[in-house]
């Protein structure tokens, strides 16, 4: 049974950032999610954290980046262990969730040539050629 203190909240009912956006499942290792809250790019409540050792409790919401996405999410609970992603999930409410692959910023045009990788001197002159059809246009 966790110590209680009077007015104080439970000792286990509060955990380090760092430990939990690992547990959580947001990155792969704790030492990456230290990182980025050290960083300064981490919010807890609307206000920024620079420390890995700042601890989360249930609704708090944290905002912070994850790949190329801004992640907003509320801490439901602080786990106990990482766990598989089906209990990972259960630790966070998403509020603003990652949106499908399709929906996301258009990636650069690459041009696909037939056998991949690199244009051959051939595709090469064929591109050539057809830019200097479309200028004459």
């Amino acid at each position: 049974m966790p110590a209680i203190f009077p007015g104080k909240i439970a000792v286990t009912d509060r955990i380090r950032i760092d430990k939990w956006l690992w547990q959580a499942r947001f990155f792969k290792t704790r030492s990456l999610a230290a990182k980025i809250v050290a960083s300064g790019r981490v919010r807890v409540n609307s206000q920024p954290i620079a420390k890995p050792a700042h601890a989360v409790g249930p609704d708090d919401v944290l905002t912070f980046p994850q790949a190329h996405e801004i992640r907003v999410v509320r801490v439901i609970a602080p786990g106990e262990r990482r766990g598989p992603a089906s209990e990972a999930r259960l630790l966070y409410d998403d509020l603003d969730p990652p949106r499908p692959k399709s929906e996301r910023e258009p990636q650069p045009h690459v041009p696909k040539y037939e056998r991949g990788g690199r244009p051959t001197k051939k595709d090469r002159r064929a591109l050539d050629q057809s830019r200097r059809e479309a200028l004459e246009e």
